[in-house]
């Protein structure tokens, strides 16, 4: 039986879910409230899984190698109250539904820009720990044969950022937009950039591509053929939320838009199935009227027809998470539930199912 009880806790009557553990919609914030006062309705292509582990997490990379997502960064609460950014690394395997630990990031680092080629992972900039996160120009590669992280060359200057849209083809990993600064903090700056560029993981090159139309941060990204597509996102702050969706053709090297996206978000997930975008949750202003907020809205992209649907909506809403596709099932694992910082552990997956409105 699914079920909420509640407890007592100081002067507060919180909400304790009490049915089963895969089911559970997630921990409590910070500042003890309830994240959730519903149990999540799992199904038309959702499926709840074994929680992360180590615990709450949000802000994270993920990737996938063969059956396995590695969960990298990202931020945790901090028993002292607010959020750390955290060195720590966590796999699910997707075969036995359970959870392990590997060696953590060298450096703790939040949005991470993560990618998998070769069968190994690539962490290609992100966002520093404290009270005001900057750019990290810091690249490593991990060996999951081995569990070892090697350092590489940073980034040029002027290329590093965090949370930007991440895109692969052959040894290529392309990045576009993101952000130099985040101060979590109501008024803090939040400087997004429009900057594009590549790195070759075979020859450890680096170049530099004709930018973004116009600069995003927590974008959605991924390359389908010989296309990088940049879904969604936000400008300069959580609530500037768009639903732009731009093509960069990789071998004319040009920009073009395509069908807008039917919310416009930031914060997003996104993966690649076969020839569909799929664009997972977000945070933002849902009708310009009111404070940033959580969306449960689950969108496809339909490169070949350029056209979008929408499918079953998140059963537990959330932002600052990842999407990671392994054979046909996109993996969900973390992420925030309230606007801002409100990591869970909540793990899901969705396997694409039909569209509950086209």
């Amino acid at each position: 039986m699914r079920r909420w009880t509640a407890l007592l806790v100081g002067v507060v009557l919180v909400p304790v879910w009490t049915g089963p553990a895969h089911a559970r919609p997630g921990h409590l914030t910070p500042a003890g409230g309830a994240v959730a006062a519903t149990a999540p309705a799992y199904g038309n292509g959702w499926r709840p899984l074994a929680p992360i582990a180590g615990g709450p997490r949000q802000e994270h990379g993920a990737a996938a190698v063969g059956d396995k997502v590695y969960v990298l960064g990202g931020i945790l609460v901090d028993p002292a109250g607010g959020f750390v950014t955290t060195d720590r690394v966590e796999v699910y395997d997707s075969r036995r539904d359970a959870w392990s630990v590997a060696a953590p990031l060298p450096v703790a680092m939040n949005h991470p820009n993560v990618a998998a080629v070769g069968g190994r992972i690539y962490v290609l900039g992100g966002l520093s720990a404290g009270d005001s996160w900057q750019a990290l120009p810091d690249t490593f590669v991990y060996d999951p044969r081995a569990d070892r992280w090697t350092r590489l060359p940073p980034m040029p200057l002027g290329m590093a950022r965090g949370s930007a849209a991440v895109g692969v083809r052959g040894t290529k990993i392309y990045l576009a937009g993101g952000m130099r600064t985040l101060t979590p903090a109501p008024g803090g700056i939040q400087d997004t950039v429009d900057t594009v560029s590549s790195y070759d993981v075979v020859t450890g090159r680096w170049e530099a591509l004709p930018s973004l139309p116009q600069a995003r941060d927590h974008v959605g990204g991924a390359v389908v053929g010989a296309t990088f597509y940049v879904v969604g996102g936000r400008d300069r702050g959580q609530v500037n939320v768009r639903d732009t969706v731009y093509a960069f053709d990789l071998r004319s090297r040009r920009w073009s838009q395509r069908a807008p996206m039917p919310t416009a978000r930031g914060g997003v997930a996104a993966a690649a199935v076969g020839t569909s975008i799929y664009v997972f949750g977000g945070e933002g202003d849902h009708d310009g009227t009111g404070p940033d907020a959580v969306f449960a809205e689950t969108e496809a992209y339909d490169t070949v027809h350029d056209r979008w649907r929408r499918l079953a909506p998140m059963p537990v809403p959330r932002h600052g998470t990842a999407a990671v596709a392994v054979g046909g099932t996109i993996y969900i694992p973390g992420g925030g539930v309230e606007g801002g910082g409100a990591p869970v552990d909540v793990n899901d997956s969705f396997r694409p199912y039909r569209p509950v409105m086209d």
